[in-house]
């Protein structure tokens, strides 16, 4: 029998018993689980002894096991057990946020959630852990993005202005800024800041590990009454934002399968061809990024709409077809 079907049988367990104040008969978490009771047994007292408060009682008809309320007077917020462990798995999911002040104050929450528990359940969690690995990206660790945190939200808290000195990758300089902060944004491994731009006279998202310092000031805004960051960046394909446009790219079916069991953007539409292959048309704000990602997939996609678009990967696929020319 394969560890990670036991330990996944045990975990729906301590679940069943959780969401259950009346408990449950072996006969009824069998069903459950869909085996034998000699198993539901085994399992039992294996979490027994990995020290779950797990106990049985018998008022009228078949025994019924619970979860010992009284066994977690030291947790002194209204975690569930459940909730404590589904907080000390997440440590994988939260890797991406390492280098952080966030992941930081995570580590200290974990090693306080790890006192709550008793040894034994510290070691079951450890061999859950190993049948449940989490892929993440790596990031650059950025130190002085921890002082920017603090600082950021307490300008977006008290609605003022800040001046940062900003890099820009596409200028290789830095430069000053005065913006009105009004939003943080973790996405795709790396935190920006989306904010009104004084220079440019429009909202710009800014990337953390690009901010290379950053100076309160005293000067007060106030964000538009219509705002919704929500809606600002739903269109984007990722976190460039520009001029709204349809997009309309064919896969072939040699990667068609991909592009459908994915959801790519939340607007996208797509057409499957009677070859095979499919069509792909969302509506995002600006074309930027979704170049980039277009790209990845090579001679298995073309842009067919808009016109410009086509035109840019034109120009793009020769001038790589160029650097490889050995003639």
């Amino acid at each position: 029998m394969a560890r990670g079907e036991q330990l996944a049988r045990q975990w729906t367990i301590i679940q069943s018993l959780q969401t259950d104040l009346n408990g449950k008969t072996v006969s009824e978490l069998a069903g459950v689980l869909d085996c034998h009771t000699r198993t539901v047994y085994r399992d039992l007292e294996a979490l027994q002894l990995a020290g779950f408060p797990i106990y049985t009682d018998r008022e009228e008809g078949p025994a019924r096991w619970r979860l010992l309320e009284s066994a977690r007077p030291q947790v002194p917020i209204p975690f569930s057990l459940t909730e404590l462990m589904a907080l000390y798995f997440s440590r994988d999911l939260l890797q991406v946020l390492k280098g952080t002040v966030l992941f930081e104050a995570l580590e200290s929450l974990f090693q306080k959630i790890k006192t709550t528990l008793p040894p034994e359940t510290i070691g079951y969690l450890s061999a859950f852990q190993q049948s449940v690995k989490v892929g993440t990206q790596p990031r650059q660790s950025a130190p002085a993005q921890g002082d920017f945190f603090a600082g950021i939200n307490q300008a977006i808290s008290a609605q003022t202005m800040l001046i940062i000195d900003y890099y820009t990758m596409s200028r290789r300089r830095s430069g000053k800024r005065k913006v009105a902060p009004y939003r943080l944004w973790f996405f795709n491994t790396a935190f920006y800041l989306i904010a009104y731009c004084c220079q440019r006279e429009d909202i710009r998202i800014f990337s953390l590990d690009r901010i290379r310092s950053l100076t309160p000031t005293d000067e007060h805004f106030n964000p538009p009454p219509s705002l919704d960051i929500e809606d600002l960046m739903a269109a984007s394909f990722g976190v460039f934002t520009g001029d709204p446009v349809t997009v309309r790219v064919k896969f072939s079916a040699e990667v068609a399968g991909y592009i459908q069991e994915k959801i790519w953007h939340r607007s996208q539409r797509l057409r499957p061809q009677t070859n095979g292959a499919v069509i792909l048309e969302c509506d995002v704000s600006g074309t930027q990024e979704i170049k980039h990602w277009i790209m990845q997939w090579g001679k298995e996609a073309e842009v067919l709409a808009p016109e410009r678009l086509r035109h840019e990967m034109r120009s793009e696929t020769m001038a790589m077809a160029a650097c490889y020319n050995t003639a």
